[in-house]
């Protein structure tokens, strides 16, 4: 693809293309399944997150603090999947490569916002299982209905405005090298390489937001499992030991699933090659929707139990009707 030419328009001193070039999968034939393949994965994650959040709404018993974040992270999920998956599909499956510049923005922002919030929800869940395993006495005292809200209103808050900012920095450059973003988005680092000129202060941002929606909360998350394995060693009788670990197990797999790949990634930085990148990025961005609903609904026995309420309930509404 050329470089910056008539595509371009000027706005003061800031030159900005009209459109950019979605570049995608280098010389790899048969990608169109792997895009199929997504159409799946979002299939499934929409209507296992939409499921997971019927069944916290319907069930009385699960309006706890808990299952806030657990609805909360359901719906980040899902909005999460829907502002990457759609745009993906009809840009590299369907060839409509070029995004205007405008939508392209717009598509980063709500991709990183959610993934942002994603990486908080798993935070605060992690906090949950803190104040539950180290502070057994205190719990209901400390996490509350009301100081959850408050914390979920606060992280989508700071999603926002940390998802803003380098928005902000990328519409304040102007462009003048090419407009190909090899990515399989509008991806914020990729579009930061496009840059004409290079820019210490969103140089920092680049650099500080990875730091601050990955990096922080991996640390915070190891921080309160270090108290958590520290609580549990204290607890004498096996049999407890075991239940306590329990709760943090579906926990535990969705932080593994979110966080270690996207970390390997960013660990390797450009040693991985380009068609590797996309392939861990993408799927790391679009699998953890789909698997969070499937680990709460096998590994947490309160919604285990909810959904063979729910199941009952049905069969003995339906025996009912056809008597």
């Amino acid at each position: 693809m050329s470089p910056l030419n008539s595509t371009s328009f000027i706005n003061a001193t800031i030159v900005r293309p009209e459109f950019f070039f979605i570049s995608g999968f280098a010389g790899i034939s048969h990608a169109n399944y792997y895009y199929v393949f997504l159409c799946f994965v979002y299939a499934v994650s929409l209507l296992g997150n939409a499921f997971v959040m019927f069944v916290i709404y319907t069930d009385h018993r699960l309006h706890s603090p808990k299952y806030i974040v657990v609805f909360n992270l359901a719906v980040s999920d899902l909005c999460g999947s829907t502002a990457l998956v759609p745009q993906m599909i009809d840009t590299l499956l369907f060839k409509s490569h070029l995004i205007s510049y405008g939508a392209c923005l717009t598509n980063s922002f709500f991709v990183f916002a959610f993934i942002t919030m994603q990486s908080f929800t798993l935070t605060v869940l992690s906090y949950d299982r803190f104040v539950a395993i180290c502070l057994p006495l205190r719990y209901n005292e400390i996490v509350t209905s009301k100081s959850v809200l408050v914390i979920t209103a606060i992280i989508w808050m700071f999603s926002g405005f940390a998802t803003l900012l380098p928005v902000i920095f990328i519409s304040r450059v102007s462009f003048c090298k090419s407009i190909v973003v090899n990515s399989y988005f509008c991806d914020f680092g990729p579009i930061h390489l496009l840059a004409c000129h290079d820019d210490t202060p969103r140089a920092v941002m680049t650099w500080t937001h990875p730091v601050i929606i990955l990096w922080f909360p991996v640390l915070f998350i190891t921080g309160t499992y270090i108290c958590i394995a520290r609580a549990l060693f204290k607890i004498s009788e096996a049999s407890e030991r075991l239940k306590a670990m329990k709760t943090c197990t579906s926990h535990l797999i969705l932080v593994g699933v979110f966080y270690l790949p996207i970390c390997i990634t960013y660990a390797m930085g450009s040693a991985i090659q380009l068609n590797a990148w996309i392939v861990n990025m993408s799927l790391t961005t679009v699998l953890p929707p789909m698997l969070n609903p499937i680990i709460y609904s096998l590994k947490t026995e309160e919604f285990t139990e909810s959904i063979k309420k729910l199941y009952r309930r049905k069969i003995i509404h339906f025996v009912v009707r056809n008597k």
